[in-house]
């Protein structure tokens, strides 16, 4: 289903819900303790155009390399770290996105994310109750996501898709 939404709307809104977490607008909805084995998530804002998702990063939790089917998306890192492996046509190429920072996902984009250690001497210490949290938009809506394995050609293939309601792998 096509959407009237683009990146730069959804790094928008984005933004809105970090700043909504951050203002405590979201408090109802973000447990007391946050889990610290398992990855966590919360629908933020939810209508026919998007989903907002607030995301608890973990270490040892990734997401797979995977697509969002048919739906644009973006992000916001909130606290801590994420390092991002997209596929860029014949490699994996990574890049860390740090606290504040944003980032879109056009149609077709593959990528798996995983929580980044904190840097020896960095001002933000990620303790065991507190995860790195990311704000992520949708649109359309998730429905569905596919999953990849990179093969020895350096080529990728599609190893499942799942239907789903639920961002990131979660």
């Amino acid at each position: 289903m096509p959407t009237r939404l683009r990146p730069a709307d959804l790094l928008r809104l984005t933004d809105e819900g970090a700043n909504g977490v951050l203002d405590g607008r979201f408090d109802h909805l973000i447990p007391e303790a946050f889990p610290t084995v398992e990855r966590w998530s919360t629908r933020l804002y939810a209508d026919d155009d998007v989903d907002v998702w607030l995301i608890s990063w973990v270490p040892e939790r990734n997401t797979e390399l995977h697509d969002h089917a048919g739906s644009f998306g973006a992000l916001t890192v909130l606290s801590g770290s994420l390092t991002e492996y997209r596929w860029a046509g014949e490699e994996l190429v990574e890049r860390q996105l740090d606290a504040g920072d944003q980032a879109a996902f056009q149609l077709g984009w593959v990528h798996d994310v995983v929580w980044t250690p904190p840097q020896p001497g960095s001002k933000i210490e990620i303790s065991s109750d507190s995860p790195t949290l990311s704000v992520h938009a949708y649109s359309p809506p998730l429905t569905a996501m596919s999953y990849y394995e990179v093969t020895d050609n350096n080529t990728l293939r599609r190893t499942r898709t799942e239907l789903t309601d639920q961002p990131e792998g979660v």
